[in-house]
């Protein structure tokens, strides 16, 4: 049987293990943002944390999801926490 291709689809923002590798202690969070782009979320809540997710999907494979989240203190990248991350 002949099946459709199907395309990969990839959904919020992507974060590689290259970009988390480049994050420093002490960076300020127009150089994170730089890095990281924009998060997808950003609560009035919780201002000093920023959470990155995506998820992907291939033909053929099960969904996969993964986050990232940045913590600031005072203005500048105190840590971050990250699932396994894609090159």
């Amino acid at each position: 049987l002949v099946t459709p291709y199907r395309i990969d689809i990839v959904q919020g923002n992507v974060v590689t293990r290259e970009q988390a590798q480049a994050l420093r202690t002490g960076m300020s969070r127009e150089q994170v943002r730089g890095i990281l782009g924009s998060p997808l979320v950003a609560s009035v809540f919780h201002a000093d944390r920023w959470d990155y997710v995506f998820s992907f999907s291939r033909q053929g494979q099960p969904r996969q999801q993964r986050k990232v989240a940045v913590f600031f203190k005072n203005d500048v990248l105190d840590r971050f926490e990250a699932d396994e991350l894609p090159s």
